[in-house]
């Protein structure tokens, strides 16, 4: 029988009695557009909003979503279901509508393409015959929707403030005077082998401005599901990789190529070098940008311990953004699409706990009742800003689109997009 240890009803906002004493916030209960702006008010503080990634610091910059019309706040679940259905038969194929693996089920049962990022950057470049491309996900998955659409496309995205607290952790001016600091060390002209002193990576988290940043100095974009291609990649052209903005894919996906610890120094934007020293730096292998996700982040090997003493015959299966001792301790790890691939093939009766966002592993747990699917963290907090797409607002964009109107458009200024364009085609080259 499938089974997922719920730390909290969103509706009732029960906690489990696994851990009662300790609970996910019940504000996760709450509509997300309490925390949207009103019209003619002052903008509110920037927020990731209850889950994971509440304890992060939003930037200035995040995104802002204005209130939607009250209508849509208050409409009943089935009705929206129903509104959306209309709005969806109305388009045709005008629209399709992509969706995240992390994104809640009202949501992603409208989604025409459900996937991980590097399969919906495929998507949005398939995509070609739609006029709306709706995109179920976070800011910087709309951002690569845009860089690979067609020119005359529109991309939307439901909640604007749905960002990535990972994706925020490296920003073009940071990442600028990172490499101008690493350029002034190591110069730029290439070894005997052809090969450049450092080439820069970015994650797929991360923002349009920064794909365009790997575009323009050599480098490329990866996923989780191609990292240690692009890893591979990127040494036959470069001595060193710059990885940003998340350590631990990097240090993970390094540290499986042979690339000892001691040549992946983190470097931490706020600090002189890095934090590094000289020789340091010099030997790097990766240089490591200090960011992470706040989900994956939650996963410890005392969880794994706890899942294997529940059940010795468990296989432990966690996401690559997990810190490097959960990743050393699981039984595989891979990305979202690895995940969801094990467990569709694995034989009745396998146990599994699972490290990735709850949203996935509940989806998992339902497709399979024949197997034992449990979340590792019994806290269990979903993505802060997944967690800003709700039904109102994909009925909200929906309808307009229907009326005639385009409201959260996604676009990409063109300084940026050519270069963003040509990092995102590399990657796409790079198959996992």
């Amino acid at each position: 029988m499938a089974s997922v240890p719920v730390q909290i009803d969103l509706l009732t906002r029960t906690p489990s009695p696994r851990s009662a004493d300790s609970v996910c916030d019940p504000a996760l209960a709450d509509g997300p557009w309490t925390l949207d702006a009103t019209p003619g008010l002052p903008l509110p503080a920037p927020t990731y909003g209850a889950g994971a990634s509440r304890f992060d610091v939003a930037p200035p910059t995040t995104p802002v979503q204005q209130q939607i019309p009250a209508e849509y706040r208050r409409t009943p679940a089935p009705e929206l279901e129903e509104r959306i259905r209309a709005a969806k038969a109305a388009l045709g194929d005008r629209l399709v509508v992509l969706g995240h693996y992390y994104q809640r089920d009202e949501v992603v049962q409208f989604a025409d393409v459900v996937g991980d990022s590097f399969q919906l950057a495929q998507a949005s470049r398939a995509a070609q015959e739609a006029e709306f491309v709706v995109f179920c996900g976070v800011h910087f998955m709309a951002e690569t929707a845009d860089l690979l659409s067609r020119e005359d496309q529109v991309v939307v995205l439901p909640n604007l403030a749905a960002g990535c607290s990972m994706a925020d952790m490296a920003d073009i001016d940071s990442v600028t005077a990172c490499w101008e600091q690493l350029e002034a060390l190591y110069g730029t002209e290439p070894d005997a082998d052809g090969r450049v002193p450092v080439v820069p990576v970015t994650y797929m988290n991360s923002s349009a401005a920064l794909k365009g940043f790997c575009g323009d100095h050599g480098g490329i974009v990866c996923t989780s599901s191609n990292a240690a291609q692009v890893l591979e990649w990127a040494f036959q052209r470069g001595q060193r990789v710059l990885f940003f903005p998340d350590q631990h894919l990097g240090r993970n996906t390094a540290k499986a190529m042979g690339v000892p610890l001691s040549q992946m120094p983190v470097w931490d934007p706020r600090k002189a070098r890095g934090g590094n020293s000289a020789e340091a730096l010099t030997d790097a292998r990766v240089v490591l940008w200090r960011g992470w996700c706040s989900v994956h982040a939650r996963f410890t090997v005392d969880q794994i311990a706890q899942a294997r003493a529940e059940n010795p015959d468990v296989r432990v299966v966690v996401h690559p953004e997990c810190p490097a001792e959960v990743v050393d301790a699981a039984d595989e790890n891979g990305s979202t699409q690895y995940i969801q691939r094990v467990v569709d093939e694995a034989p009745a009766g396998t146990a599994f706990a699972i490290g990735t966002e709850v949203n996935m592993v509940r989806r998992l747990a339902d497709a399979r009742p024949d197997l034992t699917i449990t979340c590792l963290d019994p806290v269990i907090c979903p993505c802060s800003t997944m967690y800003r797409i709700h039904p109102a607002y994909l009925a909200w964009v929906l309808e307009s689109l229907v009326a005639g109107t385009v409201v959260n458009q996604v676009k990409v200024a063109d300084d940026v997009a050519a270069a963003g364009r040509v990092a995102l085609e590399r990657m796409l080259a790079v198959r996992p």
